[in-house]
């Protein structure tokens, strides 16, 4: 009897592991930053259709993109060819968040960047902050 007992509770057990195991991933509030540093054109486009594919899949997802070094060019009024989509993107609660610090040694001014940006001191911070708070972290491109 004992032996049943202790059966039946391991099988309730493992029954109740499994169901929570299978728990819909969008009832989880996802918060994911995405790092951009690269120059690559191609990687601006994989980075416009990742963040598609994220809000497709989990559309309450905070997503933001921390922008810098060679990736600047992706936010720039006279560079970026892809301001309809980030606009998009925009409006959908993705935050682009600019390093000023790159814009200090490139000589950019706020008026150069795409008006969608946010501003932060130094993009490797805003990284370190995010991650400590909880953040899942994607290197944009290689």
């Amino acid at each position: 009897m004992k032996n049943q007992l202790f059966s039946l509770l391991i099988a309730l057990l493992l029954l109740n592991i499994s169901a929570q195991a299978q728990t819909k991933p969008a009832d989880k509030q996802h918060r994911i930053m995405f790092h951009l540093a690269s120059p690559d054109t191609l990687v601006y486009k994989g980075l416009i259709r990742q963040l598609n594919n994220v809000l497709d899949y989990w559309p309450t997802a905070t997503l933001e993109v921390v922008i810098h070094s060679g990736g600047i060019d992706f936010m720039r009024k006279d560079r970026s060819k892809l301001e309809p989509e980030i606009q998009a993107l925009k409006n959908k609660g993705v935050v682009f968040a600019v390093c000023q610090n790159t814009m200090k040694q490139q000589k950019l001014t706020k008026e150069q960047i795409l008006s969608q940006a946010i501003f932060v001191p130094v993009a490797i911070a805003e990284l370190t902050l995010k991650q400590e708070e909880g953040w899942s972290y994607i290197k944009a491109g290689n």
